[in-house]
């Protein structure tokens, strides 16, 4: 019996490497994206955002499903979380919510949604007619928006320590009636723990990202010749999005009878060659660190530092840039509160939000 549950879960393993090796290389000729649904890159979860997004080795509850699948093994009940936050002063909404559940002691499941979007923008390509004339009321609103539909399942493997997880991803991005796409992916993790350290790996996008778009031909013609010399052809329609791989290593301290430390290195590379702290023409690197101190895993602080990017000055220098991130927690019977001071879209010159997002367990609440 136990000679079985090995080979099943070797052979799982295997799959896993086969699809990282060999998806890859079989569309290396397809026109891959450096940045391609980026907004799937700013985090979710107001504890995390405050650790720097430094978690891939520690998340373990519902909000694993976009940190690391693996994780999702930790719950022991039904669990739910919801996250809003504004970016650019509250002209872009972040919107997240998902719902996790155990199927057995060794397995489970998850799912999520997110929606980042723009709303009431001005389409203005119809203000001004043939003959020069402005008529205000040709002008409509539209909205921008993206959405991403999760769904995973973690369970143990070979032993209790190290576990599994897969996130199947549909992406689903609107531009108003010009343009809309459909994209498919996945994501998988693995996570191994033993005396208070934590080993974590999470391969997002493991088998590349596509989306597809549809183009409105003819809200296109009204536009395309709007400025002279330029906007003469369609864009691409296809989008294909590059594996982007976390590593992260945590230890927990207990600080004498009721206080807690947890501290987390990642290291978040990207195959391309960026502004990272660490970067070559296969892949670039960044690093970053997270610190959260508990009273009893009631009240919670947290602060972590991450995005290192070299910046290019108007001088041609260049200078190191990093953010900085601050949290606090609150959690008592099931609820968690959670708030955090961070640059929700990792663009450093863009203004710090205030994120809240909360957590149920549903295990304080049965009888």
């Amino acid at each position: 019996m136990i000679f079985v549950i090995l080979k099943t879960s070797l052979l799982k393993l295997k799959i896993v490497f086969f699809l990282l090796l060999v998806f890859p290389q079989f569309i290396n000729a397809q026109a891959f994206r450096n940045y391609s649904n980026e907004f799937l890159n700013i985090g979710v979860d107001a504890a995390a955002l405050g650790m720097s997004k430094a978690v891939v080795a520690t998340s373990n509850n519902v909000n694993s499903i976009y940190w690391n699948p693996a994780g999702l093994v930790g719950i022991d009940d039904y669990q739910g979380s919801i996250m809003h936050a504004s970016y650019f002063a509250g002209i872009a909404n972040y919107n997240y919510a998902a719902f996790a559940m155990p199927i057995d002691k060794e397995s489970a499941l998850a799912f999520s949604i997110i929606r980042f979007g723009v709303d009431d923008i001005l389409n203005t390509t119809e203000l001004i007619d043939n003959q020069g004339n402005i008529d205000f009321n040709n002008i409509s609103l539209f909205s921008a928006a993206d959405y991403a539909f999760n769904m995973a399942y973690a369970r143990n493997l070979i032993f209790k320590e190290l576990k599994f997880g897969v996130n199947a991803k549909v992406v689903r991005r609107i531009i108003g009636d010009f343009a809309s796409s459909w994209g498919f992916g996945f994501d998988a993790g693995l996570q191994f723990e033993r005396n208070d350290w934590y080993v974590g790996l999470m391969v997002r996008d493991i088998t590349t990202t596509f989306n597809s778009w549809s183009i409105d031909q003819d809200e296109f013609d009204k536009i395309k010749n709007a400025i002279p010399g330029q906007n003469q052809e369609l864009p691409e329609t296809t989008e294909v999005t590059k594996p982007k791989i976390q590593f992260g290593v945590a230890k927990r301290f207990k600080i004498g009878r009721l206080f807690h430390l947890l501290s987390e290195v990642d290291l978040n590379m990207r195959l391309a060659k960026t502004n990272d702290l660490i970067f070559s023409d296969i892949v670039s690197i960044d690093p970053a660190v997270g610190l959260q101190l508990d009273f009893d895993e009631l009240i919670y602080l947290r602060a972590g530092v991450g995005n290192f990017q070299y910046i290019t000055e108007f001088d041609n220098t260049k200078s190191l840039s990093l953010q900085p991130n601050f949290g606090v927690g609150f959690k008592y019977n099931g609820i968690q509160v959670d708030y955090a001071l961070t640059n929700i879209g990792s663009v450093g010159n863009a203004l710090f939000s205030n994120v809240f997002s909360i957590t149920f367990d549903y295990r304080f609440f049965r009888p």
